[in-house]
């Protein structure tokens, strides 16, 4: 039984490596599935092989070697419950092709790159080069972002990164969607092809919500490339003499006049006045309108 089973494991790691390689195909069997299916037969192999010659040890039939091993048994069923549930979560992480070791993802709140991933735990490193070690059986509890899918599978279009501004009613929409498009393509690390885009998500009480959305390929950048776009969008804005009403702003203005952008309007355009008599000052009077007259006061007999 040890021959047959080390000549087994042989001939396996050699066909698991040339999986691994390419060099042998088997339709629906990814490349990456070659390293931890090897595993796991070598664990069948060895657990088979040592069933078969468990019988064959001198003083099985004993009740010191049959207590001992019960009471093994008892403690192992005990103490695996959680090692066991890590194990089944990692086989089925694995099979389900959810991340790869490299890729840039959000495992419940750790953003990070994938530094480990075995049968236990999976290891992230994040931005700040910390080190997160988290159970499988967590891993596939919590949802899992990956944002190395698209540069992984070629199916998936490229990934698209997005960031919101809040600007004014008064600022025109092409000027404003001229800056944003002009910061995206000043900023390293995006795509020009497909084109960035700007979409308007809503009008708000104050102010318009513009959201740029940009391409990219190097999702281990992220940080970065958000860092470096809203530099290049301040930039644009106060190059563009636009102000950015992001947090909000408290402003008095008059009230006549509207605040349509100025390329809109009449060259000819002027606020209308408006005029308070003395004697009312609650009174709101249109410019063209006369002022009130007094009373005359009655003549005495």
């Amino acid at each position: 039984m040890v021959i047959i089973a080390y000549y087994a494991i042989r001939v396996l790691r050699l066909i698991f490596t040339e999986i691994g390689r390419e060099t042998i195909t088997i339709p629906g069997f990814y490349p990456d599935w070659a390293n931890p299916t090897f595993r796991l037969t070598f664990v069948l192999i060895i657990a088979l092989a040592l069933v078969i010659c468990f019988p064959y040890l001198p003083g099985f039939n004993s009740p010191a070697f049959q207590g001992v091993s019960l009471f093994l048994g008892v403690l192992f069923s005990l103490g695996s419950t959680a090692v066991v549930a890590n194990i089944v979560a990692g086989i089925i992480l694995i099979y389900t092709r959810s991340f790869q070791e490299g890729d840039h993802v959000k495992i419940a709140e750790v953003v990070g790159d994938i530094l480990e991933k075995n049968l236990l735990v999976t290891r992230i490193v994040t931005p700040k080069n910390v080190s997160v070690t988290i159970p499988n059986a967590a891993v596939l509890g919590s949802n899992i972002i990956n944002y190395s899918g698209a540069a992984r599978d070629r199916r998936i279009p490229p990934l698209i990164l997005h960031t919101t501004i809040t600007l004014g009613y008064d600022v025109p929409w092409r000027k404003v969607e001229d800056v944003l498009i002009a910061a995206a393509a000043a900023t390293p690390d995006l795509l020009t092809d497909p084109s960035p885009f700007v979409l308007q998500t809503s009008l708000d009480d104050f102010y318009v919500s513009y959201e740029l959305n940009v391409h990219t390929e190097s999702p281990n950048q992220i940080p970065r490339i958000y860092s470096n776009l809203h530099k290049n969008i301040q930039d644009g804005c106060n190059a563009a003499d636009i102000e950015i009403l992001s947090p909000h702003y408290s402003a008095v203005r008059d009230g006549h006049h509207i605040t349509i952008p100025a390329d809109y309007l009449p060259q000819d355009y002027e606020p209308p006045s408006f005029r308070v008599h003395p004697l009312s000052p609650w009174l709101n009077l249109p410019s063209n309108a006369p002022p009130p007259t007094k009373a005359e006061p009655e003549q005495p007999t």
